[in-house]
């Protein structure tokens, strides 16, 4: 995308594998609540976890050792223009589905059409920007696009994950169904138990085994997911040997819960392994398609009342960070940074889209003195509820003028969530608001977040060094009424359109960092989320008889590249 890749043509391995890896041995993973689907590319259903990893494969392979930067898997090769209006992939002999048919230009204009017609919206927002498709040979396709401008465009439709045209031609692909899937990648599906387990069998016939992009990886040949109702139940069976490997996000069970004859006796590693990508957004979620939200002075106010310094020291054995940016932690954040000229001549247009304190150095979140009464902030939050019209009358919130109460509720589907917004609900009666969690299972926050049928909830936004198209669907106005995006704040800012247009059309880093920063400080200053904490490493306890490499890559470690040293049951 920027610059020049990292490996040569002629690259043996990715630098964050170990090429000698051995192969065998079953890798026991585990999941926290449950799946009713093996069809993981359509809005309905939840999908059994694993099907995009190990079961279909997309036209290139990212490397997770540099951003923006894809190798060639079923295509053998690329080529694009330097204006980027079309890409032209040309497929691998050898490329083979799993019932051993191969796989042909068919399969990739199929696959296209179909997840653009019948997928999920993103598909359709990504393939609808293909206006014709050419066929120079058999075992050539050429996308042309709408228009010049989209960079990233052409690295997408790389990843497109392919699926079998005499398979899936015949069937409803749009309904949700527990048939073991087609695919081209190194598992299938062998076992399925709906909603409790999913095994993966390693294909022995597996056309990419020795591909540079494959060496070191895929070296278990069983794996499976074991499915439990929450992290507690989880925890425990790992403990127990049930599962491997367990990445651990809860501080107060990192710092205790492993105190465990097994950790004593090394039979347990106690991994903290450092990422350099963004640390994400995980953030409580004002819906302001919600008339009670639409205020982004409301918003603010209800930011104020957060106590962070508080909940990390007595939930978390102050292990979190603060989150200040929807970028944490990389080059991307505007964090600390005033506005270069570049991204105030991007935000020039937009005079009222980025608040002054955070064009100057970027968000600062709210500091409290970490007592739980939270006094300052608290009397700041009723003052800047007063200038927005919401008065305490009574001791509850209403509104100066109609009178109804400032009342909303907040969904939640794991106990660790409930019991922040349960501090949080608790804060928010102090200055008369009636909030209110409701905990739902696992299926009808699926369900809800899909049709945005709530007024708060949790999320967390990947980040990485590479974000593109996947932004729009992130806050995009025109993701904002589609069932399905990821857009849960509903985002109609005509600046945040901007900001990922500007950031799509980057043609250098230096441009491209700047469009992010300014996205960042437009997203940040419509206070849409009430950004929360992060890890400053990825926990992860593993039994000792799974290995993984010594290095570990920009995206932190990889499950995938990691091997068995001894076979246990």
């Amino acid at each position: 995308m920027h610059g020049r890749l990292m490996h040569d043509a002629d690259f043996t391995h990715f630098s964050y594998v170990n090429p000698d890896a051995p192969k065998g041995g079953h890798l026991r993973l585990a999941a926290v609540g449950s799946f009713d689907s093996l069809n993981a590319f359509i809005v309905r259903g939840t999908p059994g976890g694993g099907m995009r990893d190990y079961v279909f494969e997309s036209l290139m392979a990212r490397a997770y050792d540099e951003p923006f930067s894809l190798y060639g898997l079923i295509a053998e090769s690329i080529n694009v223009p330097d204006d980027r209006s079309w890409v032209e992939f040309r497929l691998r002999p050898e490329a083979r589905f799993s019932d051993g048919q191969p796989v042909t230009v068919d399969d990739v204009i199929f696959t296209m059409e179909t997840l653009r017609d019948k997928g999920r919206p993103n598909y359709k927002y990504y393939y609808s920007k293909i206006t014709e498709i050419v066929r120079p040979d058999e075992r050539s396709v050429r996308f042309v696009f709408d228009a010049e401008g989209d960079r990233e465009i052409p690295l997408i439709m790389g990843l497109m994950p392919i699926i079998p045209k005499h398979i899936y031609e015949t069937g409803k692909f749009d309904e949700t169904t527990l048939e073991p899937p087609v695919g081209s990648g190194p598992y299938t599906i062998t076992e399925v138990e709906p909603g409790t387990r999913l095994v993966y069998t390693r294909n022995p016939a597996y056309w990419g085994e020795d591909l540079a992009v494959n060496r070191g990886r895929n070296n278990f040949d069983k794996i499976t997911f074991e499915y439990f109702r929450d992290a507690n139940a989880s925890f425990e069976a790992f403990k127990a040997g049930v599962y491997d490997i367990r990445p651990e996000d809860d501080p107060t069970r990192w710092s205790t819960g492993f105190d465990i004859p097994a950790v004593e006796e090394g039979r347990i590693s106690l991994n903290s392994f450092t990422k350099e990508t963004p640390a994400g957004m995980r953030a409580l979620v004002f819906n302001t398609r919600r008339a009670i939200f639409s205020d982004r002075r409301v918003r603010a106010a209800l930011n104020l009342v957060f106590d962070f310094e508080w909940v990390n020291q007595n939930f978390y054995y102050s292990a979190y960070r603060r989150t200040q940016s929807f970028y944490d932690g990389s080059e991307l954040a505007s964090t600390g940074r005033a506005a270069s000229e570049r991204e105030k001549a991007l935000l020039a247009p937009y005079p009222d889209a980025v608040r002054a304190e955070i064009l100057s150095s970027g968000y600062i979140a709210p500091v409290s003195d970490g007592t739980e009464r939270n006094r300052s902030n608290r009397r700041a939050a009723v003052s800047a509820l007063a200038e927005a019209g919401w008065v305490v009358r009574d001791g509850a919130m209403v509104h100066a003028e109609s009178g109804k109460a400032l009342s909303f509720e907040i969904a939640v589907a794991s106990p660790e969530d409930q019991r922040l917004a349960l501090n949080y609900v608790a804060a928010l009666k102090t200055i008369g608001v009636d909030a209110r969690a409701r905990f739902v299972d696992s299926s009808q926050y699926q369900q809800i977040r899909q049709t945005y049928e709530y007024d708060m909830i949790f999320n967390f936004w990947y980040a990485s060094l590479s974000p593109g198209n996947e932004q729009s669907f992130y806050w995009g106005s025109e993701s904002a009424d589609q069932d399905g995006t990821r857009n849960y704040m509903g985002v109609r800012e005509p600046a945040v359109d901007a900001m990922i247009t500007a950031m799509l059309e980057a043609r250098d880093r230096v441009d491209f960092v700047a469009a992010v920063r300014a996205l960042d400080r437009v997203l940040l200053s419509g206070d849409y989320v009430i950004p929360l904490f992060h890890q400053p490493d990825q926990w992860v306890a593993v039994w000792s008889h799974i290995k993984f490499p010594e290095t570990t890559s920009l995206y932190g470690y990889r499950v995938d590249s990691w091997w068995m040293e001894t076979e246990t049951p």
